[in-house]
């Protein structure tokens, strides 16, 4: 598909998810399409791959989706594998964001945001509440405040590898040329296992709706941590940010992120670790001092305990050769 063709793909669908575009078509201009394929599963789902990198930042309200009539959107982003991952005509290589899959409701209103020059790689599952349950089957109850229309949630979980290996397949791998829906259909309905997999075994609490305000002050203080993962956990300062007290701040920082503060917090710092040892090469004491852990021990236990192996093994194991 060429980039007219994947413009015109893209302001075809962008209507009919409730993303109205200027006349000119301004929003398109602004964004660099390296990839976009959408797969037409309708009524139950539509599965769409997209490649972007935005020329100028900007911003623009999503209106709620009602290309089906109750659902969710599950977006998997970003692509953490791809050959081609934050690459321009140029061959620059651009910043991306953590990968992530947020999961969010269609029938309210959002901001979606380009930030200039920051690759935005997404596998993104538009699916029918009822579908979905009769997917989940009688484990349904366990994820009950994803079906009440009543509230407006918002869930944010990390990406796995075995959800990261899916989506490179579905991203990277080329269309089968026959029974296409049914393959694309099957690597959909992995993902959705993978990620209600992970979704399990969040630490629970009772879910409750998410004013905007609450939601960007929950937000601002997910980036204070991921800003500072090099230095010692201060809840004080976090509580300041939010605006909120510290009961109702824990509460809904879990309710979004799944994890309480301070354990995402040691989840990105492993998460960091990981990627020193593994890509830049760093030694176990390098990587340790850099992410601030004065105690190399401590250091040692925390890593083997999310990653089920000592840093030093781990890393022999995991870099390219």
């Amino acid at each position: 598909m060429n980039s007219i063709h994947k413009k015109e793909a893209m302001s075809y669908w962008a209507e009919r998810l409730g993303i109205s575009l200027t006349p000119a078509g301004y929003e398109l201009e602004m964004l660099q399409l390296n990839e976009l394929k959408i797969i037409d599963l309708l009524p139950e789902m539509l599965l769409m791959v997209r490649s972007v990198v935005a020329k100028e930042t900007f911003c623009f309200r999503r209106k709620p989706i009602t290309i089906i009539e109750n659902g969710i959107s599950i977006s998997f982003q970003n692509i953490i594998n791809s050959p081609s991952t934050a690459c321009t005509s140029d061959k620059k290589i651009l910043p991306q964001a953590q990968p992530h899959v947020r999961i969010t409701p269609l029938h309210v209103e959002s901001d979606v945001s380009f930030p200039k020059g920051v690759s935005i790689q997404q596998v993104t599952i538009i699916v029918s509440l009822d579908y979905l349950k009769r997917f989940i089957g009688t484990d349904q109850v366990k994820f009950d405040y994803l079906f009440s229309n009543e509230k407006t949630l918002w869930i944010e979980e990390f990406m796995s590898p075995e959800i990261a290996e899916v989506v490179n397949e579905i991203s990277l791998i080329k269309s089968p040329d026959t029974l296409s829906d049914a393959y694309y259909r099957l690597k959909s309905l992995e993902l959705l296992f993978y990620l209600f997999k992970n979704l399990s075994i969040r630490t629970h609490v009772t879910h409750q709706q998410l004013s905007k305000y609450e939601l960007e002050s929950v937000y601002s203080v997910r980036d204070q941590i991921a800003s500072y993962i090099d230095r010692p956990f201060v809840q004080e300062e976090l509580v300041k940010i939010s605006g909120m007290n510290v009961i109702k701040l824990r509460k809904l920082f879990t309710q979004v992120f799944g994890k309480g503060m301070y354990p995402y917090y040691q989840h990105l710092r492993m998460q960091e670790a990981a990627r020193l040892l593994r890509d830049e090469y760093l030694s176990v004491s390098e990587t340790g001092y850099q992410l601030g852990f004065s105690n190399l021990s401590y250091f040692g236990r925390l890593f083997e305990s999310h990653f089920g192996s000592k840093p030093k093994k781990w890393a022999q194991q995991h870099r390219n050769t």
